[in-house]
């Protein structure tokens, strides 16, 4: 009998406005009131599912988002750091106009190839990708069988589906990765399948489970919806 392993991508909710217009990653920034409702829809609309865990980066933006989630379950989330967004380094906190004024060789570089960028001080994709994959194979391993959830940052949820799509690194900003949004990947033994992406909580609420596709965890097989 093939065993189904599924994670829950979720990026968080909405930063606060301080965020807007500038370089943040590591950078801690909390949810704005709009993104507090989100993050309760959120938590509302996933009550029903059998979770497992709940991970959660250490941003407060991430775990404000994710608390929620965790509380409805009656769980605790589970910080690792390995789920942090990428460190832009000396960029941190600086506005885009003031980075393209002081450093326009950079700036063109990360405009025109993000991904081969190395931030002074900081990460380049290629690290990121190898700790959000490890993170993320290291969560499907101790939840095989099961379902768990994981709140991190568009970086860091768009480098665990290129994985697991095969995708190249430049390719990487072709995924979509909206506040609050979710994506569902399963494991079939050890085959990913991306079965959603970038999706709304109202897009996968349903009347008598609560989320869709379905999978029934018990008995490791799928079950219609």
């Amino acid at each position: 009998m093939t065993e189904i392993t599924r994670l829950l991508l979720i990026r968080h909710a909405q930063p606060d406005e301080q965020a807007r217009g500038r370089c943040y990653g590591r950078l801690d920034v909390g949810l704005s009131a709009r993104g507090q409702r989100r993050a309760q829809l959120i938590a509302r609309t996933l009550e029903r599912i059998p979770l497992a865990a709940v991970y959660s980066s250490p941003s407060a933006r991430a775990l404000e988002t994710a608390t929620p989630l965790a509380a409805a379950h009656r769980l605790g989330p589970h910080v690792d750091d390995a789920l942090r967004e990428i460190d832009f380094g000396e960029l941190e906190g600086r506005s885009y106009d003031e980075i393209r004024a002081a450093r326009p060789d950079l700036y063109r570089s990360w405009m025109q190839t993000p991904t081969r960028v190395r931030f002074p001080g900081g990460e380049s994709y290629l690290q990121l990708r190898a700790r959000a994959v490890e993170a993320m194979d290291a969560i499907r391993t101790r939840h095989q069988g099961s379902l768990a959830a994981i709140v991190s940052h568009g970086g860091v949820l768009r480098a665990m589906l290129a994985d697991c799509l095969r995708m190249p690194g430049e390719a990487v900003f072709r995924l979509d990765q909206s506040y609050g949004a979710l994506s569902i990947i399963d494991w079939l033994d050890d085959t990913p399948l991306v079965r959603l992406v970038n999706a709304q909580p109202t897009m996968v609420a349903a009347r008598r489970r609560g989320f869709l596709p379905a999978v029934r965890f018990d008995a490791g097989v799928e079950v219609e919806a």
